[in-house]
């Protein structure tokens, strides 16, 4: 019988945090210098790399990230592992929905927003066939995890 997964403790989220950080960091660094040749895929699923506009420092601020295409539009998912509160990222394109998506070497200009409730049951099972962890996650959360679509900007 398989174990239902936990919530995250407060120690695992403040530990999970800096592996997060110092992650993303190297995987953003390694997928720009190779355009995206290295750090382009995790557990076979594509990654982008998402660029907002920090909301409080006004700086930009760049995570990897899996995505889903969707016609023109690229989907990410603001899971942070099933941690309780949702990626700084996700708050960043609340406050300024304007990011730039990076494939490779190709740079979108892009708005962001949250999927609704009927999109997200329509994207959520494709997501999850891409990347069987998203299930866990939210399991592992209270939160209903946002579904984030990114469209062409204008």
């Amino acid at each position: 019988m398989a174990r239902t997964p936990q919530p995250y403790t407060a120690a695992q989220e403040r530990r999970g945090n800096r592996v997060i950080k110092a992650s993303s960091s190297f995987n953003t660094w390694l997928y720009r210098v190779s355009k995206g040749r290295l750090g382009g895929k995790l557990a076979g699923a594509p990654v982008c790399l998402l660029t907002t506009i920090g909301r409080k420092s006004g700086e930009p601020r760049t995570m990897p990230l899996l995505y889903l295409r969707d016609g023109d539009d690229i989907v990410v998912v603001a899971s942070k592992g099933g941690f309780a509160e949702s990626p700084q990222w996700y708050f960043n394109l609340q406050a300024n929905p304007e990011v730039e998506i990076t494939l490779g070497a190709e740079r979108l200009a892009m708005i962001a927003r949250t999927a609704t409730d009927d999109e997200k049951a329509v994207l959520w099972p494709r997501l999850v066939a891409m990347y069987k962890s998203y299930d866990t996650y939210q399991t592992r959360t209270e939160r209903q995890i946002p579904v984030v679509v990114c469209s062409p900007k204008p």
